[in-house]
């Protein structure tokens, strides 16, 4: 019955929590001297880490982008000093040519020499802004191009983790996290990277000029001046990026309270129950305690960056005096005065953007840590190994837990307690229970939503964790209760139920009718084509509930499924369109294992076995005939519905 290789299977050892994995990001501060250098070792370590892990992005995602800044970045560097020189001696020979004028002298070829530095020094501003607006626009198509890259791994990466993931709230801080930081902060500090190689570029070709400035120590001065400043950068980057991390629950509650009151689906009972003022009111308090810590961070690095920027002013006055002071002296000309001063303030403003963007690059890659964090998140639900179970396809199939228990992540309490049942092949099973019995939480178990924490499930009487993951998928037809709603067409919504091969439409338009799902496609405005919803087309068609509930039990018949799953099917149909479903079930049900999930008793007295749950335990099993018999907690509920349906009856 089974392609495979012999082997057994063996569940791989769990691996650390999220949380712990969150610890492992955090470095222990030095507690002495000798810890220091091995402190900093490990801090520039995961620096450059981050650092390369989105190079390695950007490779990924076009190898050109790299190459086209690493030369933007050069010329941007070069080109400002070529501006300067050319400028200083443009200076120097116009006033060459003003003083020989106005002594009445006359210079040969000083004019010519003029026209040439003009030339030069206009092909300088020209180059210098046709590098700037070819950088532009490099940085946009590759800011897409990577933002694109990053969101279609985040995707994939979510497509692969487990239901589980979903139901932690930690797992959201850092799918938020990442999904925040995928739109510019990639490209942001690419382009941060090669502005710091072209800032370097042009300090160092300026800092050969000043080294001409006597003495030197003051041009040493003006760089050694920015330290502090790049010091104050770097601590308040990585404080802002704690603090954020820290608030992430606080944005991912502002976010939510906003989404609320503009979800189309909530506006009608917002306005209704007059909650637009509730949310809003709440919205503004979590703002006001995130903007609070966010506003002092602000205020003390502006108050340091106040301090440090009125010390390096005072600096360069000086040095401003020593220059100017020697040309009083005769000992430079006003060309190079042009050039040093120039330089100074290019030095100056140089300096600045090297600390201002290094500390960028620095805060942008602690932030790419929430990527990592993201990208390095584990399965729960293994795949089964080099050599996993393939199961026969259009058969029934036998299915068995035994002593099989689970609690959700992170609570103690168990959702399913030791349950033992067996379904063989071709059998309808109806579920049954009060909310919260753990009827759909069986559901998930059955198909490797999750993985019990206790006991196992067998499939044709091996392990379902022996089995292919996306083949064990393709062998259930679901309707789950929170059925999908998807805003494409109606034929799409349809082919859902087998994505992996191409529409038939024939079967789409069968599909329809077994779901009586028919007579109101039929009237949309283009049929099967009709766009559903209005998030992209003007012309999206809104269903009702039921009409919704009918699309999903469409999606059920077009599949080409063995075991087939109903969980709450009719939930939001009206009587006479629960049976004409029903009627229909009949057919659906034919060479398949059926399970069905529903609170309406009516379903059940057709089954070959009844499953009655209650918190979390299996207190009866059996056909209809013989759970009446017997007289228990099926029969009181049964009972109940039956007395409900005749009094409204009569009445």
């Amino acid at each position: 019955m089974f392609i495979r290789k012999e082997c057994m299977f063996m569940p791989p050892p769990m691996g650390p929590p999220p949380s712990a994995q969150l610890e492992k990001l955090k470095e222990k501060r030095p507690e002495s001297i000798k810890e220091i250098p091995g402190y900093l070792k490990r801090l520039f370590g995961k620096f450059f880490f981050r650092l390369s892990y989105i190079f390695r992005l950007v490779w990924e995602t076009k190898p050109w982008i790299l190459f086209a800044m690493l030369l933007l970045s050069v010329l941007s560097g070069v080109l400002p000093v070529c501006q300067a020189y050319a400028g200083s001696f443009l200076l120097t020979r116009l006033a060459e040519g003003f003083t020989a004028a106005s002594i009445g002298e006359q210079v040969q070829g000083l004019w010519q020499k003029i026209v040439w530095l003009l030339v030069l020094q206009f092909i300088c501003i020209f180059l210098i802004s046709l590098v700037n607006n070819i950088r532009s626009l490099v940085t946009r198509i590759a800011g897409e191009l990577v933002a694109n890259h990053v969101k279609e791994k985040i995707m994939i990466k979510a497509r692969e983790l487990d239901i589980a993931s979903f139901d932690k709230p930690d797992f959201y801080g850092r799918l938020e996290n990442a999904t925040r930081e995928a739109d510019h902060r990639p490209i942001q500090i690419i382009n941060s990277v090669f502005t710091l190689i072209s800032t370097v570029i042009t300090i160092c070709s300026y800092f050969v000029i000043l080294s001409q400035v006597k003495p030197v120590w003051a041009s040493v001065l003006v760089i050694a001046l920015s330290i502090p400043g790049a010091v104050v950068s770097f601590v308040y980057r990585k404080r802002n990026f704690r603090y954020m991390r820290h608030r992430s629950k606080d944005r991912r509650m502002l976010t939510y309270f906003s989404n609320v009151l503009t979800d189309k689906d909530l506006i009608k009972e917002i306005r209704i129950f007059g909650l637009s003022e509730h949310f809003t009111k709440r919205y503004k308090e979590v703002f006001l305690r995130y903007f609070k810590g966010l506003k002092s961070l602000f205020m003390k690095e502006g108050a340091w960056n106040i301090a440090l920027s009125l010390v390096s002013s005072a600096a360069n006055c000086v040095l401003f005096l020593i220059i100017g002071k020697q040309v009083f002296e005769g000992k430079i000309d006003i060309g190079n005065y042009s050039l040093y001063t120039g330089a100074l303030n290019s030095t100056a403003s140089g300096i600045a953007t090297f600390i201002s963007t290094t500390a960028t690059v620095y805060e942008g890659t602690l932030f790419i840590d929430n990527l990592i964090t993201f990208m390095k998140e584990k399965r729960t639900v293994r795949e089964a190994g080099e050599c996993p179970r393939e199961p026969v396809r259009n058969s029934g199939h036998r299915i068995e837990f035994r002593n099989v228990s689970f609690s959700y992540p992170g609570s103690p309490k168990k959702v399913i307690d030791n349950i033992s049942f067996v379904i063989e092949q071709g059998e309808t099973v109806v579920l049954v229970g009060l909310n919260g019995a753990g009827k759909t939480t069986l559901i998930k178990l059955l198909t490797r939503l999750y993985d019990p924490t206790e006991g196992v499930i067998l499939l044709d009487g091996f392990d379902i964790r022996e089995y292919d993951t996306e083949k064990l998928y393709s062998l259930y037809g679901i309707i789950f209760q929170d059925f999908g709603k998807y805003a494409v067409s109606v034929r799409e919504n349809i082919t859902f139920g087998n994505i992996k091969k191409d529409a038939d439409n024939d079967r789409v338009v069968m599909s329809a009718r077994k779901s009586s799902s028919e007579q109101f496609i039929e009237k949309l405005p283009e049929k099967y084509d009709t766009p559903l919803m209005r998030y992209f087309e003007d012309n999206g068609t809104e269903l009702s509930i039921g009409q919704w509930q009918k699309l999903s039990i469409a999606r059920a018949f077009y599949s080409d499924s063995d075991i087939l799953i109903l969980d709450e099917p009719t939930a939001s149909l009206d009587a006479i369109a629960e049976q004409e479903i029903y009627n229909r079930f009949d057919e659906l049900r034919i060479n398949r294992t059926t399970i069905f999930v529903s609170h309406r008793l009516s379903s059940a007295t057709v089954a070959d076995k009844i499953l009655v749950l209650e918190q979390g335990r299996l207190i009866e099993e059996g056909n209809h005939r013989e759970l009446m018999e017997k007289q228990g907690r099926y029969y009181e509920l049964f009972s109940t519905q039956a007395k409900r349906y005749i009094s409204e009856y009569a009445s």
